[in-house]
Formats: structure tokens, sequence, C-alpha cells
């Protein structure tokens, strides 16, 4: 709840942020001289950039989070156990150990989009934002494409195809936190 306030904070903060940057481009374009005409319309960039940004971030966060509730119906939500520091960030090799069970569900079973969001779970305890982000936006981008009538087994241990066929091999293979 902690992280949904700061975020709307956060949004609120910005758009009034846009909207004071982009009246002062307004301003600038209504004084009429080629020079502040043309800072005028560089000034609009801005907030355009803003509003877009914030926008397909706010998209991803919704459709991450929606993920994240159908997974915990379905009781194949990670569970938070590991353990901590003092000061509350999740220990390193505990958070490896458990990234290298999430790859190799992720690499068994690559087209599951449980297991891709899982993976980005791992990344994250891991350490690792931009890989987790990628991992969260393969899960989102295969959950559009998954058939939901054939719903994938809740289970990470369960297999993704029938038995004696190969698991399709991932055109992104997830790598370490570390980069190794």
């Amino acid at each position: 709840m902690r992280a949904k306030i700061t975020y709307f904070i956060t949004a609120a903060v910005l758009v009034f942020y846009f909207f004071l940057v982009g009246s002062r481009g307004v301003m600038l374009i209504r004084h009429g001289t080629p020079v502040t005409v043309t800072f005028g319309v560089a000034v609009l960039i801005l907030p355009v950039i803003g509003v877009w940004f914030l926008w397909k971030n706010t998209q991803f966060v919704r459709r991450a989070n929606a993920l994240a509730a159908e997974l915990d119906a379905e009781g194949g939500l990670p569970v938070d156990d590991l353990p901590r520091t003092p000061s509350g960030r999740i220990e390193r090799d505990a958070a490896d150990a458990v990234f290298t069970k999430r790859r190799e569900e992720t690499e068994d079973a690559p087209d599951d989009w449980r297991t891709w969001f899982r993976l980005a779970v791992a990344y994250q305890d891991a350490r690792d934002t931009p890989r987790a982000r990628k991992a969260m936006q393969r899960a989102i981008a295969l959950h559009r494409t998954s058939p939901s009538d054939h719903p994938a087994p809740a289970t990470p241990d369960a297999p993704s195809s029938p038995p004696g066929e190969p698991a399709p091999s991932s055109p992104a293979a997830p790598s370490s936190p570390s980069g190794a």
C-alpha cells in the first residue's frame, strides 16, 4: 500500500510539473518572437515526453499487478520468505539461489508467463531492476498472447508441454543477475 501511495504522490507532482512547464512553453509561444516561439515549442516537448513516460509506466504497473493478482488467485505467486539483512534488504546469496531455480523453471517453460513473472520477482530480489523489468514485460506479452481457455499449470514444477515433446526454446534466454 505504501508503494501505491508513493507512486500516486509522485505522479501527481509530475503532472503538476508538466502543467507548470507546459504553461511556460505557451507563454513563450505567445510572446511571438522567433526565438521565444522556438524555445516555447522546445519547452512543450518536455511535458509531452513526460506524460508519455508516466502513462507507459502506469500501464506497466497496472498490467504487472493484474498478473500478480491472477497468479495469486491460482496459488502460484512466489512467497517472500527470503532472509533479510538488519536493514531489510534481501540477502544476496539467498536471492541468487532462488534466481537460479527461477531461471531453470523459465528455461524449461519459456512460453509460460507465470515462469517469467516469477523470474522477474527473482531478478528484483537480486537487485537487477533492468532485467526484472524486461522479464516482467515478457510475462505481460506472453499473457496477452496466451489462450485464456487453456490455462497453464499453477505449480512451477508441472511440465508446460505434453510428455515426449521437448519444450520450445526461448528467444530471450534469461541470464544471471550478475551478468555472467
